[in-house]
């Protein structure tokens, strides 16, 4: 089975390092797709042996929109050469339980009849008091985490499929029929608030290009991305403590079943349910990231 993974980037180089260090590792180098947002080369030096493209950076106008049907046509493109297709922000890593796999492959293959993956989503959060980061594996030294329902994206496809809104486009007759399989133990790892020191570079640029004077840029999320931060870790601090077991198997019973269906658009994706606990990966989890 032939799988790559694709994502799309601007300066955001510490993430892009964990994307590429992670999936490099399960998927080969040369499996990997980088969409540069303006020319950088930095981006090449930091992903050695990926396919880097490069696209003008010239304005934000419907910044989400634009993004989106450019990735969706490379996509689509890329189907043409393999089985699967892993899209992913560079801060967002595709793992697994290796109680349940022994490689990311052998997770998408083991539920490869669904058109489409969606991975149970988890924040990975640092807290105070961390020691700083060194070039080990992310989970094996930030494995205070949440797991959420904004996160628990479409993260791959067997065939072309419009990714939006965290989930994917389907034809109007299908919106109530078509599959929404999570497999139990594929996860997405949001690596956003897993180190401190770059938080504030990149909410820098969110809120840059959010506070554009152009039509169709992100919201509230991006215009006021540091006032966002601090309310996050206030809120991940309240939250009940839960042990791993009970918090992956009540996060998973909540969010793997009845998605949102929405007919604006025909999206079929996770519903973006908050969920009241936090919880710490095992130690199994360590050796991704």
């Amino acid at each position: 089975m032939k799988i790559c993974a694709l994502t799309m980037v601007y300066r955001d180089y510490w993430a892009l390092s964990r994307w590429y260090t992670h999936h490099a590792a399960q998927l080969g180098a040369e499996n990997l797709f980088v969409v540069a947002h303006g020319a950088d080369p930095e981006i090449a030096k930091r992903c050695p042996g990926a396919s880097v493209i490069t696209i003008p950076r010239d304005g934000f106008a419907f910044f989400d929109r634009s993004r989106a049907a450019l990735l969706n046509g490379f996509h689509a493109g890329l189907c043409e050469s393999f089985d699967w297709v892993i899209r992913t922000d560079a801060d967002e890593l595709i793992c697994f339980d290796p109680d349940r796999y022994a490689s990311l492959t052998e997770a998408i293959a083991a539920n490869a009849d669904a058109p489409v993956l969606t991975a149970l989503g988890f924040d990975v959060v640092e807290v105070e008091g961390a020691a700083p980061l060194t070039d080990a594996p992310v989970l094996s030294e930030r494995r205070n985490i949440a797991f959420s329902g904004h996160y628990s994206k479409a993260i791959a496809a067997r065939r072309p499929m419009d990714f939006l809104l965290h989930g994917v486009r389907v034809a109007p007759r299908r919106l109530e029929t078509f599959p929404f399989v999570m497999p139990r133990g594929l996860y997405l790892a949001h690596l956003k608030y897993a180190n401190s020191s770059v938080l504030d570079a990149g909410n820098a640029v969110r809120m840059a290009v959010g506070g554009a004077e152009e039509p169709g840029v992100p919201g509230s999320g991006w215009k006021e991305a540091a006032a966002d931060a601090r309310s996050f870790h206030d809120t991940f601090s309240a939250k009940k403590f839960l042990p791993w077991d009970e918090a992956e198997a009540g996060a998973y019973a909540t969010l793997s079943v009845k998605p949102a269906r929405l007919e604006k658009g025909c999206i079929v994706k996770t519903r973006a349910l908050k969920l009241p606990y936090r919880t710490e990966l095992p130690p199994r989890f360590g050796a991704q990231g």
